[in-house]
């Protein structure tokens, strides 16, 4: 099955997944969601993620869920550059998400990092997502 948009999937599997309050979830794997769960788990969004070999050439990634005193981690989840709309941002044109309480996830020539990184690297790129 071809997806359109497969970091946009992996998205709302989290959404979905922290609704019914399960503990991990799957997906299937790129580099792409690889790298931007990196960033969630270094955030500490995520508890952690495995690769899983399903067959030959095709894999999986099982994703484990935060909680916090039974509540999710990630309150809101979303995807800011579409494959109909993609959003670039300079550095100093990215905004804070809720106050600075959330985070931006930035594909840069310098790789998928948060906000905070990026601007510590001094490089803007493709707004991916928000986490909050």
């Amino acid at each position: 099955m071809s997806l359109s948009d497969p970091l946009g999937d992996m998205l709302t599997r989290i959404r979905n997944g922290q609704q019914a309050r399960k503990s991990s979830i799957l997906s299937p794997a790129s580099k792409l969601r690889t790298t931007v769960l990196e960033v969630l788990k270094r955030e500490g969004y995520i508890r952690g993620y495995k690769q899983n070999d399903v067959r030959a050439g095709v894999a999986e990634l099982e994703i484990e869920l935060k909680y916090h005193e039974g509540q999710p981690v990630i309150q809101r989840i979303q995807r800011v550059s579409k494959p109909g709309r993609r959003v670039y941002s300079k550095i100093k044109d990215l905004g804070k998400v809720s106050n600075g309480l959330g985070i931006s996830i930035l594909s840069t020539p310098r790789g998928v990092m948060s906000d905070a990184e990026a601007r510590a690297a001094n490089v803007g790129g493709e707004v991916l997502c928000e986490v909050f």
